[in-house]
């Protein structure tokens, strides 16, 4: 069974934006020279006898976690299982609830109801967001070849 998601947001201060541009260029620059292996050995504040081994997985996803930090955008991780309510998906999706309603009343989005409550997961949230970031990169597309062809570019 699965539960409602927590959507708290973490968001950075400047130092924060500034440590986490720090940290985001030198995990970059190690995943790069480091491809190919499972883990990471992590050294926590420079005790070599205070070593943690991380999935690589996880550090990747932390490296996209610092990149919006380093961005000023607020962050939160979300497990893809997690079941969100309609108030924590129209914020995700940055609608208003209202109009999320619609799209899930005319199936645009899948949900389930609990009760009265609709109930989002998290994973198809994501995939409604994904296609309609790719149709509007099509769309961009579309038209910057359009200014091209008629030399307004």
């Amino acid at each position: 069974m699965t539960s409602t998601a927590r959507t708290d947001f973490v968001r950075p201060d400047e130092a924060a934006m500034h440590t986490a541009d720090v940290a985001l260029g030198r995990m970059t620059k190690y995943l790069h020279s480091h491809h190919g292996k499972r883990n990471i050995r992590l050294v926590v504040d420079g005790d070599p006898k205070n070593t943690l081994e991380v999935p690589l997985a996880a550090i990747e996803l932390l490296a996209r976690v610092l990149a919006h930090m380093a961005a000023g955008q607020a962050v939160s991780v979300v497990p893809a299982h997690a079941e969100l309510t309609t108030q924590q998906a129209a914020d995700m999706l940055n609608v208003s609830r209202p109009y999320l309603i619609k799209l899930l009343d005319d199936g645009v989005i899948p949900h389930r109801k609990v009760g009265k409550h609709r109930r989002v997961r998290a994973e198809d949230l994501l995939g409604y967001k994904r296609q309609g970031d790719q149709k509007r990169r099509a769309i961009a597309d579309e038209l910057g070849e359009l200014d091209r062809e008629m030399g307004l570019y």
